[in-house]
């Protein structure tokens, strides 16, 4: 993606002006969660050929319905701007390719499947988690809208789809044979504009008996953390348990378990099935349904004062940069990741306190951070510019990043984390 995408401008102006209303039961959105102004699309790096080119900016508003308590990007960028040409790629972060083959290892295991079986995943990138089932002689489809993407699944022997999954895209794939029994849809949950659509595909294609897990980021961890660098315009929507549990009793769905998980600074991943199927409800789900209850999920009164958290990450950022800068030292900045988009840009951090980002992604190396413009290298530049510091974007890989780059402290370098709160390690 690039940043010449001006034209887009006036749509978005038409969508931005329309009342507000929440995407699952079309309620007016009146309560403010957080407003982090008008920014870029976290995704829309800029090539070296746009960079005299302003980038498009729209607003980033998250608020609370107050009927079903989902929280949401109150205007909705059209996903064909976003994901038609996307520049995440899953395989590119160990951790997250790690817990994909666990997660595979650990389903193939409790749900038995084996070759007569079909897992089906929404959102598949890059092929990252299909790949562990294929390799156990279990059939896969992969379904993708990014079609770069998805050449990188193709062309490891993943049959992928390159579509938007909806209702239409789960009848034709049923007409042709394609059913689940384990289906999943690991973080896409948020980056769906249409959740009732969305929701009622993943119907479609499960079997009587299938299982489908869903995992997203928490929107209690969310909060109890200051996570506001979770908000993009990609994530149109942010769930809790209950939340999530509303949409899907609307859609003849139900969960049945949950885990709670460590990435993405703390997610979930839900079990789910039919609402007739015969799966039993565990324990854990009805812990966490008390957690939520008990931490005030769905009390309006409980998601004011989010903002101010905001402020306060934002001050310390500042702060830290300043105080560099009058010492004299040298920041770089480690991933170039959508949350650290939306931490600079909120910030008004540009090139002038960062020097440069490194990314192990090489679709995201020689352009440019979206907003602050700040470039983006391989990892060895670090090892030859030897700065200072080096701010970790995708804190949530803080332990990952901090192991890899060790090598910095031979020149007396040192990581700093900017969430929950600043940390400058030693």
């Amino acid at each position: 993606m690039d940043g010449g995408r001006a034209p887009l401008a006036g749509l978005a102006m038409s969508i931005f002006a329309r009342p507000a209303r929440c995407r699952f039961c079309n309620s007016l959105l009146l309560h403010s969660l957080a407003d982090l102004g008008e920014t870029p699309l976290a995704n829309a790096f800029v090539a070296p050929e746009n960079l005299s080119h302003p980038d498009p900016v729209y607003p980033l508003h998250v608020r609370v319905c107050e009927n079903c308590f989902l929280a949401q990007v109150d205007t909705a960028i059209p996903a064909q701007e976003i994901f038609s040409d996307y520049a995440y790629f899953s395989s590119y972060a160990a951790s997250w390719v790690e817990h994909a083959r666990r997660y595979a290892q650990e389903m193939i295991a409790r749900f038995s499947l084996n070759g007569a079986s079909k897992v089906i995943e929404v959102a598949s990138n890059d092929g990252y988690l299909l790949r562990h089932f294929a390799q156990a002689g279990i059939p896969v489809l992969g379904v993708e809208p990014a079609a770069n993407v998805a050449a990188a699944a193709q062309s490891l022997d993943i049959p992928t789809e390159i579509a938007f999954f909806g209702a239409e895209t789960a009848r034709d794939l049923k007409s042709r044979g394609h059913m689940a029994d384990l289906m999943t849809a690991n973080n896409v949950l948020a980056h769906v504009p249409d959740i009732n659509d969305f929701v009622t595909g993943l119907g479609i294609v499960l079997k009587p008996e299938g299982v489908l897990t869903a995992e997203f980021p928490h929107l209690l961890r969310l909060m109890e953390e200051s996570q506001f660098d979770t908000i993009y315009h990609e994530h149109y929507s942010y769930f809790s348990l209950a939340s999530l549990e509303r949409i899907l009793a609307a859609h003849k769905l139900r969960a049945f378990d949950v885990e709670q998980l460590s990435t993405h600074g703390g997610s979930l991943r839900v079990y789910i099935c039919h609402a007739a199927a015969s799966y039993a409800a565990s324990a854990a789900l009805q812990d966490l349904r008390n957690t939520e209850r008990a931490a005030g999920m769905e009390r309006m009164e409980t998601y004011q004062g989010f903002a101010a958290r905001a402020v306060k990450v934002k001050a310390a950022l500042l702060d830290f940069l300043e105080n560099a800068r009058r010492q004299g030292k040298k920041v770089a900045a480690y991933g170039a990741a959508a949350k650290g988009n939306t931490l600079l840009n909120f910030c008004g951090v540009t090139r002038g306190d960062i020097d440069f980002a490194v990314d192990r992604n090489p679709h995201k190396q020689g352009r440019y951070l979206p907003g602050s413009r700040i470039p983006v290298l391989a990892p060895e530049a670090l090892f030859e510019a030897k700065p200072d510091y080096v701010l970790i974007l995708p804190w949530n890989l803080a332990e990952e990043i901090r192991k890899d780059m060790a090598g910095i402290a031979d020149w007396g370098g040192k990581f700093v984390t900017p969430i929950p709160m600043l940390r400058i390690w030693d």
